[in-house]
């Protein structure tokens, strides 16, 4: 019988496509939903949803025990870019909201944990070519700070209690069914609704600002993976580097003209450049692909074709 389980964070840009993709696996009834506001339609038809505050150690632990959950998802973050406007606000969610989870599976609660990190954990000191997996990490976004330190706890968690704690560094994540959500790679989405609505589309980053990106389902699919491995295979504890491709703006417009050929873009970088100059322009995942066979299946042509035909059909709807 599959385990039951809980997805916090569950109406976000990868909780909702996360949440579909294990019902899909499991069934609806094993996975509970749960975030502060509703979701989609499709997500909350599609199975069990709870109203609750990640914040709130109670409320967790209370849908922990009414479902008998032995594994979460912390889908749950204030993102780079909303984090910069509310930083005592963004470091409350993100570290409170994995403490209570983490604390759940030291005293024996849940059986396994998925905690989402970032490549905004890494800063400007940080090498940006081929990033390796162990390597100076500076961030400069509280963002960044809390994911930093949340890969610190989920190791020290897993090192001192042996709870089994299960971590990926997400890249920016493209995907046509759910909009972003404040982050620093959002132009990667905008860009395609924007190409198909208005045949042109302004960057808040420069022409030449290249980024690790990954179309959203091989994000899921690396979350499905990493927790379906067995527990020896997964030797790094704090969390994975993940990578699929990397672009800029100039490059994935080039790749737009291909199927939209008068298609314009123009640049006015606005705040999150800095952001985005302090993060890697590749990452060496080689760990993650040696340790739990990850491997990608979306490149910039097929991700370019996927996303066009996604925002169209959600036009004609």
């Amino acid at each position: 019988m599959p385990a039951k389980t809980l997805i916090i964070g569950a109406s976000g840009q990868i909780g909702t496509e996360l949440t579909l993709k294990l019902r899909e696996i499991h069934g609806n009834n094993n996975i509970i939903a749960s975030d502060i506001r509703e979701g989609s339609e499709e997500l909350m038809a599609s199975g069990p949803f709870e109203i609750a505050n990640a914040m709130d150690y109670g409320q967790i632990a209370g849908l922990i025990e009414k479902h008998q959950i032995e594994e979460v998802y912390l889908m749950a973050a204030m993102l780079s870019a909303t984090g910069e406007k509310a930083p005592m606000k963004a470091w409350a969610l993100n570290m409170d909201s994995l403490f209570h989870v983490l604390n759940l599976a030291k005293d024996k609660k849940i059986k396994k944990v998925f905690w989402p990190s970032s490549i905004a954990v890494f800063g400007p000191s940080t090498p940006k070519e081929n990033t390796p997996q162990t390597t100076i990490m500076e961030p400069t976004t509280v963002y960044g700070i809390s994911k930093q330190t949340g890969e610190r706890w989920c190791n020290y968690y897993h090192k001192k209690y042996g709870v089994d704690v299960r971590s990926i560094r997400y890249p920016g994540i493209i995907s046509y069914k759910t909009l972003p959500g404040g982050g620093t790679t959002d132009y990667a989405v905008e860009i395609f609704h924007e190409a198909v609505k208005e045949g042109k589309y302004t960057s808040f980053l420069n022409a030449s600002t290249s980024l690790p990106m990954m179309f959203m389902e091989d994000a899921i699919k690396a979350t499905v993976e990493i927790m379906k491995a067995p527990f020896e295979a997964i030797k790094v504890r704090s969390s994975y580097n993940l990578a699929a491709m990397s672009f800029t703006p100039a490059i994935l417009a080039e790749e737009i003209k291909k199927h939209i050929p008068a298609f314009q873009i123009s640049y006015d970088p606005d705040f999150r450049q800095d952001i985005a100059d302090s993060w890697p322009s590749k990452i060496d995942d080689s760990a993650a692909r040696e340790d739990w066979g990850w491997s990608h299946d979306f490149d910039i042509s097929a991700l370019t074709e996927a996303m066009l035909s996604g925002v169209q059909s959600q036009l004609v709807k």
